[in-house]
């Protein structure tokens, strides 16, 4: 049904509003409505503002529809939250994680994980009505499995699906991580952006595309797998078997190593010092030192960021994208590392491509993959019922 699609993504709305956005007449869009309304798919929730005359009545899914579970698994984390169909957060638990552990460890968490925080909100298994799950690699969206994911070797092939399926009835829809903040992008922009790029720089680098609103996935689920674009052809081994990839050269382990050869070097007090008293250094201490004036922290930043910018050249001048939004644990680092991804963009890129290019920091922050999760297990479950194309 493309009225609650349109409801879904537009974040609500009121009923004048729904039909100039479908081309719908005021007659047809107050039948469809209320039809919608008695049948629980469709609620009313209070006011909006007046522009003249009587307040309008904002529309949004119905909240007794029940919840969605959103799960982002990254590389070193684990983030899972309950959200209503309109994607508000009604519980939330983010803590470290390791994927190498395997599948059965993980996912053991998220159950317990998902339990605690259902009865936190007063919800049972069954009031979840989709589960969306997002892991840091390629996947076979059809079938919701890993592919050779280069991060977590002893998930390929693994059936999330069919292990979550012991506990849920709901169905269960599986993504790459950063596809995942695609979506909530698309989601928070209420898809007024059509054509844009998602970048995660954590632990690996991965890209998101939004091509005609919606996510490409492209072929057998790999596109945007951006990582392993070569930016040294002299450069360090990666574990993916090639040289020079910008994912050994630029994630948030390169900036870590790079860091401890600096302190450990002598060519850098403040990550000596990092280093001595937290006994290791992130991506975060590494900024905190360049907001010091900490030159050697400076220089490992720019480097960083340069070949980022570097990789993005390319896919800019490929795909001509309108934005870029850039997450993951590098944007705890703060401007200079923006500031050298975009001075490096510019400069390789057509002029053409960047003209009207925008690179910022993505508005969604930390919760953007659970979020995004929620909106993919919301906008699938919709279709999987046979009310969203």
């Amino acid at each position: 049904m493309q009225l609650l699609e349109t409801t879904f993504w537009s974040a609500g709305g009121s009923r004048h509003g729904m039909a100039e956005r479908l081309g719908f007449s005021k007659s047809k869009a107050n039948a469809l409505i209320a039809g919608l309304v008695a049948q629980g798919l469709l609620a009313e929730s209070g006011l909006q503002r007046s522009s003249g005359g009587r307040r309008p009545e904002n529309l949004q899914l119905n909240g007794s529809l029940g919840v969605v579970v959103g799960i982002d698994i990254g590389a070193t984390s684990l983030d899972v939250a309950v959200l209503s169909p309109d994607l508000a957060v009604l519980a939330h638990r983010a803590e470290a994680a390791d994927v190498k552990r395997g599948p059965g460890v993980v996912l053991a968490r998220v159950r317990v994980l998902m339990r605690e925080l259902l009865a936190q909100c007063g919800r049972s298994a069954r009031d979840v009505i989709g589960i969306g799950i997002g892991v840091p690699g390629p996947v076979n969206f059809e079938i919701g499995q890993l592919v050779n994911p280069p991060l977590m070797p002893a998930w390929d092939g693994f059936s999330i699906r069919d292990y979550l399926r012991e506990d849920y009835a709901a169905p269960v829809f599986v993504d790459n991580d950063v596809n995942l903040m695609a979506l909530g992008e698309l989601w928070r922009l209420q898809r007024s952006l059509t054509n844009f790029l998602v970048i995660k720089d954590g632990t690996g680098i991965g890209c998101g595309i939004v091509c005609h609103g919606v996510v490409y996935r492209g072929a057998a689920g790999s596109a945007g797998d951006v990582g392993h674009i070569c930016v040294d052809q002299e450069g360090p081994r990666c574990h993916c078997g090639n040289v020079g990839c910008v994912e050994v050269m630029a994630a948030g382990p390169a900036i870590t190593r790079m860091a401890v050869e600096a302190a450990e070097a002598g060519d850098s007090d403040a990550l000596a010092e990092c280093l001595r008293t937290h006994g290791h250094i992130d991506a975060q201490h590494v900024g905190e030192a360049s907001r010091a004036g900490d030159a050697a922290a400076n220089d490992i930043i720019q480097r960083a960021g340069s070949l980022i910018g570097q990789m993005l050249a390319s896919v800019v001048n490929f795909f001509n994208p309108s934005h870029v939004f850039i997450g993951g644990g590098i944007t705890r680092i703060g401007p200079l590392f923006l500031a050298a991804v975009r001075q490096s963009v510019y400069q390789r890129s057509l002029a053409l491509s960047t003209r009207h290019l925008e690179i910022q920091y993505t508005p969604l922050g930390a919760q953007g993959g659970v979020i995004g999760a929620g909106v993919l297990a919301m906008h699938e479950t919709l279709k999987a019922r046979g009310v969203a194309p």
